[in-house]
């Protein structure tokens, strides 16, 4: 965005502090307006023909923006990812402190990514993991929904489940 001096166009359409227009003209009479009002000339349309240029404090134009800008960035709100990890074969205790712990994870808006860790030949039995993963879903329940179903990557079976809030809100 330019401002003042720093404008290149020969001819600039002017718009005043109000909205009106008050005509194409050179730029060093346009500055010459904006200086007697004590204000910034700035160039709002370069793609136009000719260049749109309006008449207004550029300071205080900054500061409304990067104020908008902050408002913006503190009502939005970051997906973190957390992992939980497994093994194909993971007994019944360890499980159910899994599935509170995914549970947890979605109740605070945050995705999962669900990973079964294959040993040796147990990658054989991918069937095992997935069955792992089945009865992990169907114990969150309503709480999160799958947004990757599960895929094996290597030696580890990944699968992603997002918070079910987050689905209505799509």
């Amino acid at each position: 965005m330019r401002v003042n001096e720093s404008i290149r166009a020969r001819e600039v359409r002017l718009i005043d502090v109000e909205g009106e227009q008050l005509g194409i003209m050179p730029t060093r009479e346009a500055l010459r307006i904006a200086a007697e009002r004590g204000l910034d000339l700035v160039e709002v349309a370069p793609g136009a023909h000719p260049v749109v240029c309006r008449i207004m404090d550029f300071g205080k134009f900054k500061y409304e923006q990067a104020k908008r800008d902050r408002e913006a960035r503190k009502n939005q709100k970051t997906i973190n990812v957390k992992e939980i990890k497994m093994r194909p074969r993971i007994d019944d205790h360890d499980f159910e402190v899994k599935v509170r712990s995914t549970e947890r994870f979605l109740k605070d808006g945050d995705k999962v990514k669900c990973t079964i860790m294959f040993r040796g030949r147990e990658i054989v039995h991918a069937d095992l993991g997935e069955a792992v993963l089945k009865r992990l879903c169907e114990r969150i329940g309503d709480l999160g929904f799958i947004e990757m179903n599960p895929r094996i990557e290597g030696r580890n079976m990944i699968m992603i489940i997002s918070p079910k809030q987050q689905k209505q809100a799509q």
